[in-house]
C-alpha cells in the first residue's frame, strides 16, 4: 500500500467516533446481609428479593404457602429490617462527572446510607429512585444499608388521625394502611389470596458513572400510516453534566442530528419516515413486527452512550361514543375493529422476585396458545416488569394497563399527591415505547364502588366527607393522570376507571365497559351469562380448585377435605366453597370425595366459562371485547384462575381456548327452537363444512351437514327450520347435541357438545 493510502487510511480513522463508553453500569446484586433492626445476627440476604424469601432461606421460617404458614409469619410486617453490602469502586469510576445510585424498585419505606450517610428516602413501591452520590464515595470498599420501615408503624398515626375511614380493599385486619401505603395492593390480602406484606429490594440496583451526559428516554410514536410509508415522531430526553459545557451530537441509524441547544427534562423529537413498513398487529390478525431504532449520543467524537429502541409500526383508537344502543366502548388497530379476547392478568407471586422469566415466558406463550389478543394488568397488582411488556409486544398481545388503584379510596394530602404524580410520570416514561400497551386505566373498580357499594352508609360518612372523598377522586383520575398522559403519552388513550358502567340494571349493558359479577356475587345461574351482555366485557368468571397435585404440594394428606382448618384458610372468598358445591350439584352431581370435588370445580368453572364466552361473541357488534376474570394465580389456592400457581392449566383454559378460536359454532338453545350462530373473527373468509348431531333417550340419532361461508369478521345463524320440526317429535330430556366445524381441508377446527 502506498504511503498517501495510509494517510488516508489514519486521517478517516482519526475523524471516526471514539468508540469508548462514558456509561458504566455496577451492578450491586452481590454481598448482601440483612437483620431484624434491634437484633444482633445477620443473614445472608439475596438481592433482588424479600425479607420473606430471605427469612425462609436463612431458615427463620417454613414455606411461606405450606397449610397456614401465611398466618403465622404476620409479624414481619410489623417489623423494620435493615439490609447491607460493601463494594469495591475504582480510581477511573470514581473520575467520572457523575455517579448515582439507582434503585428500580424499592418495597416500600425505606432510609438509604451511604458510608453512614442519610442519601435518600423511599416512599413507594413503584417508583425508581436515582440519587445522585458522587460527594459521598469514597477509593476501594464502600458500604450501602436500607432501612425499611413497617407500612404499619409508618401509617398507624395517620390512619388513627384521619378525619374520616377510607375504604381499604381487601385488607381485613383492624388497622388499615393499605390506601396510604403506595404498594401493591393485593399484597394486604384478597378474596385469591393471603395477606403477605412484604419489603425489600425488589428490583435492581446499580451505581452508574457517566460523563457529559446520558440518555434518559428514548421512544417513539407513529403520527401517520399508509400502505406506501409511515411517519415515525422519535424522541429523546437527556441529561447533561453541569460540569460539561461542550457542544452534544446524535445519531438515530445513520442520521447525524447537532443539538444546539440542551434542557435537561425537555423532549427532542426527530421525525423520520419508513418506507414500506411492516406494520405491528394483534397475533391475532397478523404479524407483531417490531422496528428498530439505534440512538447514540457524542459529545464531539466521543460516543457517551447508545440505546436500541424496539417499537411497533402501529396505530390504535378507543373508540368509546354514543351510537344507536347507547355507548359503545372498543380498539381499532391500524384502522380495523378487533373484537378483544383475553383475560385479567395479577401478579404471579406475592414475592415477586420469585417469578423466573421463564414463567413469564410460559405464562405468555399459554395466553398466545389460547387465541387471546389482549391482557388487562390488574390496578391492584403491580406495574409489571420490562419482560413482561417486551414479550407481550414480540407475541403480539395487546395490554390493557391499569394504574395501581384499586378498590379503595385514598388521601390527597400534598405529599401523597406529589408522591402519585412522580409514580405516574416514571411509569408512563418506562412503558410508553412498547406497542403491545392499548390502553391507560386509572383505577379497579373506585367509581362503580363508590355510587353502588354503600361505602357512605357503611363507613357513615357526613355529606362534607362524601364530598371531599369524591373531589379527591376526581382530582386524581379526572385531571391529575389524564394530564400526565397528555404530556407524556398523548397518542395514548385513556379511560379513568374500570368499569365505567354496573351491572345492576339492564340498561347499563348497553353502555361501555362492565364488570358483570351476577354470576357470583349475585348468585345468579350460568344462564344468566347469556342475557347479561355489556359492550366491552372486562370482568366476569366463576372459581375452581387447583390440581390435586398442586395441593398437595402446600397441604397435609390430612387436610385436603373442605372441613379443615387449612383448607378452610386457603379460601379467600366470603361465599366460595359453597358457591362452587351449589353450582357443581345444579349443573352435574353431588362430588363423592374431595379429589372429585376438585375435578368437578374444574368442570363446573369450564361450563361456565363456554356459556360466558359464547354469549359474548355471538352479540357482536354490540359487545366487543371478552377479559374474564382471571388468568394466572399468587399462590396455591381456589381463584377464577385458569392457569394455576404451579403453571398447570385447568380445564377452563381448554374451554377458552377452543372458545377463543377465530370460527366457532354456538347453540343457542334459549327459545323453544334451536338456532346455531356461526361466528369468524379472521382475517380472511371461511369457507367449510358443519356438521350437528342430535341424540334423544331413545337413543334416536340425526345428523346433519351444512356448506358454510364466512366472510372476513362475518357471522351467520342457522334457524334449522326443518330440523326443529323433527326436533319438536322428540323427548326433551336428556338430548344431547355436538357441533362440528370443519375447513376446507377437512380438518376438525372446533367441537362443541352440550346436554338441552
Amino acid at each position: 500500500m502506498k504511503c498517501t493510502q495510509y494517510l488516508s487510511v489514519l486521517l478517516l480513522l482519526l475523524l471516526l467516533p471514539v468508540l469508548t463508553w462514558s456509561q458504566q453500569k455496577i451492578m450491586l446484586h452481590q454481598n448482601w446481609e440483612f437483620q431484624q433492626k434491634g437484633a444482633s445476627l445477620f443473614y445472608p440476604a439475596t438481592v433482588p428479593g424479600t425479607v420473606h424469601q430471605d427469612l425462609k432461606h436463612a431458615g427463620v421460617i417454613e414455606e411461606l404457602y405450606f397449610e397456614n404458614n401465611e398466618k403465622q409469619y404476620q409479624w414481619i410486617e410489623e417489623k423494620d429490617w435493615i439490609y447491607q453490602t460493601n463494594f469495591e469502586l475504582d480510581a477511573a469510576s470514581l473520575a467520572k462527572d457523575q455517579q448515582d445510585l439507582v434503585f428500580e424498585g424499592l418495597d416500600t419505606y425505606a432510609n438509604i446510607y451511604l458510608n453512614d450517610q442519610l442519601i435518600g428516602e423511599a416512599n413507594n413501591m413503584f417508583r425508581t429512585w436515582r440519587i445522585p452520590v458522587k460527594q459521598h464515595l469514597k477509593l476501594g470498599e464502600n458500604n450501602l444499608r436500607i432501612v425499611f420501615r413497617s407500612p404499619l408503624t409508618e401509617n398507624k398515626a395517620r390512619v388513627e388521625n384521619a378525619p374520616y375511614t377510607l375504604p381499604a380493599g381487601c385488607e381485613t385486619v383492624p388497622l388499615k394502611v393499605s390506601p396510604y401505603t403506595r404498594k401493591a395492593a393485593y399484597h394486604f390480602g384478597w378474596d385469591w389470596g393471603p395477606r403477605v406484606v412484604s419489603c425489600g429490594i425488589w428490583k435492581a440496583v446499580y451505581l452508574e458513572t457517566w460523563d457529559k451526559a446520558r440518555i434518559k428516554h428514548f421512544w417513539g410514536n407513529t403520527v401517520a400510516l399508509d400502505q406506501a410509508k409511515a411517519s415515525i415522531n422519535l424522541s429523546l430526553e437527556l441529561e447533561k453534566s453541569p460540569n460539561y459545557q461542550g457542544k452534544l451530537s446524535i445519531r438515530i441509524d445513520d442520521k447525524k442530528y447537532e443539538l444546539t441547544t440542551l434542557q435537561n427534562e425537555k423532549p427532542q423529537s426527530f421525525l423520520v419516515e419508513v418506507l414500506q413498513p411492516k406494520l405491528w398487529w394483534p397475533h391475532t390478525h397478523g404479524e407483531p413486527n417490531l422496528q428498530a431504532f439505534k440512538l447514540q449520543l457524542f459529545a464531539e467524537n466521543q460516543l457517551l452512550d447508545e440505546q436500541t429502541l424496539r417499537m411497533g409500526i402501529r396505530q390504535i383508537e378507543l373508540i368509546h361514543e354514543k351510537d344507536s344502543v347507547g355507548t359503545a366502548f372498543y380498539f381499532k388497530v391500524n384502522g380495523q375493529a378487533i373484537f378483544m379476547k383475553g383475560a385479567n392478568y395479577i401478579p404471579q407471586d406475592l414475592l415477586i422476585p420469585n417469578v423466573k422469566p421463564a414463567q413469564y415466558k410460559r405464562l405468555i406463550e399459554q395466553s398466545v396458545a389460547a387465541n387471546m389478543n389482549m391482557l388487562r394488568v390488574w390496578g391492584g397488582g403491580i406495574y409489571e416488569q420490562d419482560l413482561f411488556y417486551e414479550l407481550c409486544d414480540e407475541k403480539g398481545i395487546l395490554v390493557w394497563q391499569d394504574f395501581m388503584f384499586a378498590g379503595s379510596m385514598y388521601p390527597n394530602d400534598t405529599s401523597f399527591l406529589a408522591n402519585v404524580k412522580a409514580e405516574i410520570a416514571d411509569n408512563i416514561k418506562r412503558l410508553r415505547h412498547h406497542p403491545c400497551i392499548a390502553v391507560w386505566c386509572g383505577n379497579n373498580e373506585m367509581d362503580v364502588a363508590w355510587h353502588n357499594w354503600g361505602w357512605q352508609k357503611q363507613y357513615q360518612y357526613s355529606p362534607s366527607d362524601s364530598s371531599e372523598i369524591w373531589q379527591n377522586y376526581l382530582q386524581l383520575f379526572h385531571t391529575i393522570i389524564p394530564e400526565a398522559i397528555k404530556t407524556l403519552d398523548p397518542m395514548r388513550a385513556y379511560t379513568s376507571t374500570s368499569p365505567l358502567s354496573n351491572w345492576g340494571t339492564a340498561e347499563n349493558f348497553n353502555h361501555a365497559s362492565m364488570h358483570y359479577w351476577g354470576v357470583w356475587h349475585g348468585r345468579e345461574p350460568f344462564k344468566n351469562f347469556n342475557t347479561n351482555v355489556g359492550r366491552f366485557m372486562v370482568e366476569y368468571g366463576f372459581q375452581s380448585f387447583p390440581a390435586m397435585a398442586s395441593l398437595k404440594k402446600v397441604m397435609h394428606d390430612s387436610s385436603l377435605h373442605l372441613n379443615s382448618i387449612a383448607m378452610k384458610n386457603r379460601q379467600k372468598s366470603y361465599i366460595g366453597n359453597g358457591l362452587i358445591t351449589k353450582h357443581i350439584e345444579r349443573n352435574f352431581r353431588p362430588a363423592n370425595s374431595f379429589a372429585d370435588f376438585v375435578e368437578l370445580s374444574q368442570k363446573t368453572q369450564a361450563l361456565g366459562m363456554k356459556i360466558a364466552i359464547q354469549a359474548h361473541r355471538k352479540t357482536r357488534p354490540h359487545c366487543m371485547g371478552t377479559l374474564f376474570w382471571q388468568l394466572n394465580d399468587c399462590w396455591p389456592g381456589p381463584s377464577w384462575s385458569v392457569i394455576d400457581y404451579e403453571g398447570n392449566p385447568k380445564l377452563a383454559y381448554q374451554t377458552v381456548k377452543e372458545n377463543f378460536q377465530p370460527v366457532i359454532a354456538v347453540m343457542d338453545t334459549s327459545q323453544q327452537s334451536f338456532k346455531i350462530h356461526l361466528i369468524s373473527d379472521a382475517i380472511v373468509s371461511f369457507q367449510g363444512k358443519l356438521v350437528l348431531k342430535v341424540k334423544s333417550s331413545d337413543k334416536t340419532v340425526i345428523e346433519k351437514s351444512y356448506p358454510i361461508y364466512l366472510p372476513q369478521h362475518g357471522q351467520k345463524v342457522f334457524s334449522l327450520k326443518r330440523l326443529n320440526k323433527k326436533l319438536a317429535t322428540l323427548s326433551r330430556d336428556n338430548l344431547e347435541y355436538q357441533i362440528q366445524v370443519f375447513n376446507q381441508k377437512k380438518e376438525l377446527i372446533f367441537k362443541d357438545q352440550m346436554q338441552y
